[in-house]
């Protein structure tokens, strides 16, 4: 099986996506913003860290098309983008079927071992066993 969902994907926009995910933080931004736009004080207000330092974690969601920024007279809203999570879980979505594929083809092979008579089995670890005494 060919994985023909990494070819539809640009694979830095696929390394900025994981890399912007590979944080708790972050992550934790996004399931915020996944329930509706919020200020960067909004979105730093759960975490014990600065304004800057949020400010900082949205730039590499940013960098990664996961988030945008608007600007609403005083306020800059920040919004959940989800093009680049789509791509991700294609392309996760091809070695979720490649695996799929494998356990099909082990499956089958364990049902024709438990459909084979045991007693042909038997005979053939005794007649392997005599043979071993021959020689």
């Amino acid at each position: 099986m060919e994985l023909t969902g990494y070819k539809n994907v640009a694979p830095h926009r696929l390394d900025a996506t994981f890399m912007a995910l590979a944080d708790p933080t972050r992550r934790a931004i996004l399931a915020r913003l996944a329930a509706g736009e919020a200020s960067v004080m909004e979105l730093a207000a759960p975490f014990a860290m600065t304004q800057p330092a949020i400010s900082k974690h949205l730039k590499v969601l940013e960098r990664a098309g996961l988030v945008s920024r608007s600007r609403d007279a005083q306020r800059r809203p920040c919004r959940i983008q989800v093009a680049p999570l789509a791509e991700a879980t294609g392309w996760l979505e091809g070695y979720r079927r490649l695996w799929e594929l494998n356990f099909q083809r082990l499956d089958g092979i364990l049902e024709d071992l438990q459909s084979r008579p045991a007693d042909g089995n038997r005979r053939k670890r005794a007649k392997h066993a005599k043979q071993r005494k021959e020689h």
